[in-house]
């Protein structure tokens, strides 16, 4: 469930969508949302650092707190 801007911008997107009769599947969702809010540099840019991570001398406890 979307709340606050996200909502408002489906609330939005999806009128658009529905006004010119499209059909609208998860994945035209899925697209439309990542589009938005996750857009391909930003990914591609977690795809680096989640590549280049390394534990180092930090305990897995510690390691694993990073990503609460």
């Amino acid at each position: 469930m979307l709340v606050g801007e996200a909502e408002y911008w489906w609330d939005s997107t999806r009128r658009l969508l529905e006004g010119g009769r499209i059909i609208i599947t998860w994945e035209m969702f899925r697209a439309k949302f990542f589009e938005k809010y996750f857009p391909n540099d930003v990914r591609r840019a977690k795809e680096i650092e989640f590549m280049q991570l390394k534990q180092g001398n930090m305990t897995v406890g510690e390691y694993a707190s990073k990503f609460e």
